[in-house]
């Protein structure tokens, strides 16, 4: 079977008060990265946080950042774009991508467009009440081809993030257009608990997802849960032919006793060579997506 790309999602928003070792800081993220690319991890998915775990969205502090990865490991680079805490202009998200890029040492490999836009409450089922029902993720048509357009000038890999069929058919609308090249990278962005938007962390609401990949396009599909087990998926999604975007920035695993990033990705490399399949080293992984160098 091919090789399983292993992406490590180390913090994105989460605070510490279910998970102790989120990273937060530049050089914790550092430290981290290396961690979890000696376990079998090939791509690290971040975002820059403040010293008190605030979204951080400058340009400085992503330079940072990845030259202290790089200074460390191999290990492939998929910045935030800020999601929502970037929303001051949704067209100029991909702007620190774009400057990243023009430095080889800072450009990143591959960067996330979410391909539509979703409403972000936080349903409370104990209470019966939804918090932030006023906060939406907005991501206009003409902005997602905004961002496919600077990546591909820029020479990045987009990776399309689908919350819902409706995001996977805008994603191949992008493709069909010419804007993002096969292969295409294409997150299943499946959330759990509180987070009630995506498709639910199951085996059902990942074949729900599949069934809309056109077996005429060639498409590189991930998956991950907001607020869920992913390691629960884990051998199904190996078993299918996909490939997982693991870590303890979107659910703590108290399962695990809330462990460090590299201690899940360990526990999965574990599962999926249980699956037969084996991770796939960075080098792998350029020549999978025909990353740019």
């Amino acid at each position: 079977m091919k090789k399983l790309i292993l992406e490590a999602r180390i913090n994105e928003y989460a605070m510490r008060d279910h998970n102790k070792n989120v990273p937060w800081t530049s050089d914790e993220i550092a430290e981290t990265a290396a961690r979890v690319r000696e376990e079998g991890a090939s791509i690290l998915h971040f975002h820059a946080r403040m010293v008190d775990g605030q979204p951080l969205n400058t340009f400085e502090a992503y330079d940072e950042i990845i030259r202290k990865v790089r200074a460390k490991s191999d290990i492939l680079i998929l910045p935030t774009l800020g999601f929502f805490s970037n929303d001051t202009d949704a067209r100029k998200r991909i702007d620190n991508v774009v400057r990243l890029a023009q430095d080889p040492i800072t450009k990143p490999d591959i960067a996330p467009i979410d391909t539509g836009s979703a409403n972000l409450e936080v349903y409370h089922r104990e209470t019966g009440e939804a918090s932030f029902s006023d906060r939406i993720y907005i991501n206009k048509t003409d902005s997602l081809m905004h961002y496919a357009r600077e990546l591909k000038q820029a020479g990045v890999k987009p990776k399309m993030v689908s919350w819902s069929v409706g995001f996977t058919r805008r994603a191949l609308m992008l493709m069909e257009m010419g804007l993002t090249d096969e292969p295409g990278y294409m997150l299943f962005h499946m959330t759990d608990g509180k987070v009630i938007t995506g498709h639910p962390g199951t085996v059902q609401g990942l074949e729900a997802h599949l069934m809309f990949l056109p077996p005429g396009r060639k498409v590189e599909w991930t998956a991950n849960i907001l607020g869920g087990n992913l390691l629960a998926l884990a051998d199904t999604i190996a078993r299918r032919g996909g490939h997982l975007a693991m870590g303890i920035g979107d659910y703590p695993y108290p399962e695990l006793d809330h462990p460090t990033n590299e201690m899940l990705i360990r526990e999965t490399v574990r599962v999926i060579r249980a699956a037969g399949r084996e991770p796939a080293t960075p080098q792998e992984v350029r020549e999978m997506l025909a990353l740019s160098t």
